[in-house]
């Protein structure tokens, strides 16, 4: 989300956080510098290890157990869930696979934001679908 905030010249703070602290997987930070965008200096973070959790305009989960673990956010903030597959020990294409589909979904969802509209779910799930089976999932 940073990347298309950067490119579409958007002025929007991004903050990633998941359910518990663990690590940024190799997998990952590999197909990311495929497309340029280098993880190295990532970490991961657990929600309340950000500084304001609950000053957020949009909160978008990934997977279905970040979906039912994250909490309840003002009326203010606009929550959406696509549930994206865990690529583990599926195999780089795999990564990839999903690499392009969060893309996808990050690209909408920035877009969105950028010009003013309310992302939906709808939207983002449309755009962040896995090209080889079809599905958000």
């Amino acid at each position: 989300m940073r990347h298309y905030a950067r490119e579409l010249s958007a002025d929007i703070a991004v903050s990633s956080a998941g359910t518990e602290q663990t690590w940024v997987k190799p997998e990952a930070t590999e197909v990311m510098r495929e497309v340029g965008i280098d993880l190295s200096g990532h970490t991961s973070k657990s929600l309340d290890m950000l500084p304001d959790p609950w000053a957020f305009d949009v909160v978008v989960t990934v997977c279905d157990s970040a979906n039912e673990a994250c909490p309840v956010y003002p009326i203010k903030t606009t929550r959406l869930h696509v549930s994206f597959p865990d690529p583990s020990g599926q195999g780089v294409q795999r990564w990839r696979e999903v690499r392009d589909a969060l893309g996808g979904m990050s690209r909408a969802l920035v877009e969105a934001i950028a010009s003013g509209e309310a992302p939906t779910q709808e939207t983002l799930i449309e755009a962040g679908k896995l090209p080889q089976l079809g599905l958000s999932r």
